[in-house]
Order: structure tokens, then sequence, then C-alpha cells
């Protein structure tokens, strides 16, 4: 599937009815989902016939994104019991056979890494400061090839201090700058639409099968 297809596809998704603050969600745009998998897959095989789980899920996008490339199977998480139910929706509309489970990501208990690759657009911690780090620490426990998400570019130097240090990554690198849209979802929102400078990782765990990697 070529790029600009699968951002037409990704920008047909319902995306939130009623956001929620707290939870920090955003829609993850069609421009973003589409050039974070196709990078995952076309520069470094962790996609198709891979085991993808997409952290946080909100309605879906990234773990759409990842079955429409051909991921062997997809499991989005995600608290919001609203957010998954627009996800199964989603993904009818896609005809795409996806699991979607409710659950806090921190509690998460997939200690026999059977996920290949996780992607996620976490919080940025701006609500809750360190909620992005501890998405990323779960994912690099769960993840047996790779974990790629979306962190602001302010943070650049300390997502990968600690995630070299303190969450078993064996690699951090910085596969592509973007610019992530934020619309005018809360009331607090002064303006009708910012851009965040934001970084697409891709971190590689310290496991078995990434030796070989």
């Amino acid at each position: 599937m070529k790029l600009k297809q699968l951002e037409s596809l990704l920008g047909s998704l319902q995306q939130f009815d009623n956001p929620k603050i707290e939870l920090e969600q955003y829609p993850t745009g069609p421009h973003i989902a589409s050039r974070l998998l196709y990078i995952a897959d076309n520069s470094f095989g962790d996609v198709t016939d891979k085991v993808v789980a997409d952290f946080g899920c909100g309605c879906g996008t990234l773990g759409l994104a990842a079955a429409l490339l051909g991921a062997e199977h997809v499991i989005g998480f995600d608290i919001d019991a609203e957010s998954i139910e627009i996800a199964y929706s989603n993904a009818d509309e896609l005809e795409l056979d996806i699991d979607f489970v409710q659950c806090d990501i921190r509690n998460l208990g997939l200690s026999d890494r059977n996920i290949d690759t996780v992607v996620m657009n976490p919080p940025f911690g701006t609500r809750k400061k360190g909620a992005d780090m501890e998405f990323l620490s779960v994912a690099l426990k769960v993840a047996s090839q790779a974990v790629y998400s979306l962190h602001k570019t302010t943070t650049r130097d300390h997502i990968k201090r600690t995630a070299l240090r303190d969450y078993n990554a064996r690699s951090a690198e910085v596969v592509c700058e973007l610019r992530f849209d934020v619309p005018q979802l809360y009331k607090f929102h002064k303006k009708k639409e910012v851009d965040v400078a934001v970084d697409l990782w891709r971190f590689v765990p310290k496991t078995d099968r990434s030796k070989d990697l």
C-alpha cells in the first residue's frame, strides 16, 4: 500500500466525540500516523507479518494503520471505554479484524514478549508529568523487536538518556521529525490550532531475540 493511500484511509476514521483532558486525548492525525507506520514497515520491517500492539490506542488509528500494512495481528490497549467503542467501529468500517482491550497500560502484564512491535502516541505528560515515560517503560518490557513512539522534541535528551539508562533499551534513535497538529478541542485552548514539534523514536529493547536483528 502506498503512503498516500494509507493516509487517505486513516483520514476517514471517526475520532473522539468527547475527548477527556485528564487523559490528554488528542487524535493522531492521518499525516503523522501514516508516516509512523510506513517508516516502521518500509525502513525496518517491523509491521508486516508481525504482532503489533497499539498502546493508548484511542480511536485505533495507529493499530488500524498497522493492520492495513499487513500486520499478522494487532491489539489495541486503552483505559477509556468510549475510545475502545470508536476503535471497534473504525475497524468494522475498514473490515479489519483487530482486538481492543480496555486496561491501564501501567498494569499490563505481558511478560512473555509475544508482541513484536509496539506503536504509540502516548500522553505528552503536560497534564500528568512523566505519563509519556510510563508508557515507554512498559513498552520496552513488552516489545521483543521495536517500539515506535512520538515525544515532544523539547524532551529529546531526557528521552534518550532515560531509555538507555533506565528502561532496558539497546538503542534509541530519532528516525523522523514531525509537526503534531493540536486542534482546539478544550476550553483552555486559545488558538484554533497549534502545531507541536515532535520526534518519532525507534527504540530497540535488550532481549535475546533483538541480538540477532
